[in-house]
């Protein structure tokens, strides 16, 4: 399990109701700005324009875990 902190970047998967600029299948980047705890956090999520939103109390996917369907959700980044 990889702990979460303000500050770390992290991927965000967007959900349909999501009214965000991108392309379908695409994961937008995010900075996590609270931790409720290892799998909740606050985001703030960058769309393809640049543009960002706040989004709250979003379910953190971790290595170990299934992703959820759907999105609305964040998952680390790819380590490289």
């Amino acid at each position: 399990m990889i702990k979460p902190t303000v500050g770390r970047i992290v991927l965000y998967v967007p959900a349909s109701y999501d009214s965000l600029a991108y392309d379908a299948g695409e994961k937008l980047p995010a900075i996590i700005t609270k931790v409720w705890s290892d799998r909740c956090v606050n985001l703030a999520v960058f769309d393809a324009d640049g543009q960002h939103v706040a989004k709250t109390s979003v379910g953190l996917a971790q290595p170990e875990d299934a992703p959820p369907s759907g999105g609305g959700f964040c998952e680390w980044m790819p380590y490289r």
